[in-house]
């Protein structure tokens, strides 16, 4: 057995054994290695499926951490499902504001104690021709470092175990995530995007 695996009997609370249970019923096992700080990012990849919401959501159950995620501020004002989603970790993003969101963010993530955010770069199920670099231009201002997380359905695998501090050579930085996520597949692998930097940096 894999050292990195969960296992439900080392699980110290019920709720964690039974999402991991969960997990286990339908063929998935989840590797984790303790994460490398009280605060980072979880870069997600690939990202081809609906149902890598709820896979994700059960791991996130499992680990009994507090990963966070951000969506626009419209869907946190939506009855009922705003609050929903709260409670599993997100928080609403002004996209109105055009400029300083990373800094911004930055700031926020260092003042907290624990801070680990969620992000796929994809930032869509379907095709598209690059990652998104809002990931990595956060890491390097808020100086934390990156878990790549991949979900492989082949494998039946959500792995929360790779670690990577960026060194601002994006060229060295982005072969290393590269190699992190080489052979693990999506459910849709026609879907997934290739593992290069949008040209276009954000605000």
């Amino acid at each position: 057995m894999n050292k990195d695996q969960l296992n439900a009997a080392d699980l110290p609370k019920l709720g964690q054994r039974v999402a991991l249970r969960v997990l286990t019923l339908f063929g998935w096992r989840v590797l984790y290695r303790p994460l490398p700080g009280p605060r980072g990012i979880c870069v997600v990849y690939p990202h081809t499926s609906n149902w890598d919401f709820m896979v994700g959501i059960f791991a996130k159950w499992a680990l009994d951490l507090p990963f966070r995620w951000l969506a626009k501020d419209s869907l946190f004002k939506i009855p009922l499902l705003g609050n929903w989603f709260r409670a599993m970790g997100g928080e609403p993003v002004d996209r109105s504001a055009k400029t300083g969101m990373i800094q911004r963010q930055a700031e926020r993530m260092n003042a907290a104690d624990w801070y680990w955010l969620g992000i796929t770069p994809e930032a869509t199920r379907g095709y598209r021709d690059s990652w998104k670099s809002g990931f990595y231009h956060l890491a390097l201002a808020a100086r934390v470092p990156l878990c790549l997380v991949y979900i492989d359905y082949p494998n039946k695998t959500l792995g929360v175990k790779d670690h990577l501090f960026l060194s601002g050579d994006q060229e060295a930085d982005m072969a290393a995530i590269r190699a992190a996520y080489a052979g693990h597949q999506g459910l849709h692998p026609e879907n997934a995007a290739p593992i290069v930097l949008s040209e276009r940096k954000p605000d």
